[in-house]
């Protein structure tokens, strides 16, 4: 199935429901997000309902906290990972000062004035709305009154910790990309566009900020958007955050996996 996306919950239609959502920023898609995604898929087969996700056009510390850490995932390759695991609706919020003020109720209204809702899998501390006030007991009690479930779901956990973005994060900008790697399940990558700056090199340009390991060299692997065989290369990242590729020189878009 297509996957549809919707730019908000205003967008969203009487024929998209009734839908069971995941409410979260999906930065890297590691495997604490696909141990979500599959609950929720299978959730939502049980009750006839479609699996959704909202999430963000940038990520939300840009207004929470005045900063926002540079992604590990291009919003393109999020959404075809979306897909590859089940996904049949993306809505994309646009997160901004009113967003960040709306009530938990008030954003489950935005869903339900438009389409159907079956409920939401949330994990025990998620939350969502104004102050974090939409938490799964708070969810869960609105829902008894507007006729939808919550499902809980356990954190997943790996070598007895759970794996958050943000330990991807710190791994990569410590040049621990065999960590990276163990959190998100495969090589960690970064997509961009190829420019050439000559003889055997091409410079990565990205269109927002990434994360990328310490200033020095590695091996890599370029993988193309249409399927074509992946280049080994070396790579450079500077101190100014730049990627370049010791590579025959290309124009186009690519993703660049770092080797552990």
């Amino acid at each position: 199935m297509t996957l549809r996306t919707a730019q908000g919950r205003a967008a969203l239609r009487p024929g998209d429901g009734p839908l069971l959502v995941s409410i979260g920023v999906f930065d890297g898609l590691h495997l604490g997000h696909a141990w979500l995604l599959e609950h929720l898929v299978r959730e939502a087969r049980l009750r006839d309902a479609r699996p959704a996700v909202i999430t963000f056009d940038a990520h939300p510390d840009a207004i929470l906290l005045g900063q926002a850490p540079p992604l590990l995932m291009d919003p393109e390759e999020r959404l075809d990972r979306l897909a590859a695991h089940g996904i049949e609706v993306v809505v994309i919020e646009h997160f901004d000062d009113a967003l960040r003020r709306t009530p938990y109720d008030a954003f489950v209204r935005g869903i339900t004035d438009r389409t159907g809702l079956a409920g939401f899998v949330m994990t025990p501390d998620a939350a969502f709305g104004h102050e974090r006030a939409g938490t799964p007991a708070a969810v869960a009690e609105l829902g008894r009154r507007e006729g939808f479930d919550v499902v809980l779901v356990p954190p997943f956990t790996l070598d007895g910790r759970e794996v958050r973005s943000s330990d991807i994060r710190t791994a990569i900008a410590t040049g621990d990309l065999a960590t990276a790697r163990h959190l998100l399940g495969r090589p960690y990558a970064v997509s961009g566009e190829g420019i050439e700056t000559g003889v055997a090199r091409t410079a990565v340009r990205f269109g927002m900020p990434v994360a990328l390991p310490p200033a020095g060299e590695y091996t890599v692997r370029i993988e193309w958007p249409d399927g074509s065989p992946a280049w080994p290369a070396g790579a450079i990242v500077g101190r100014d955050g730049s990627l370049t590729l010791a590579t025959i020189p290309f124009q186009v878009p690519a993703r660049v996996a770092f080797e552990a």
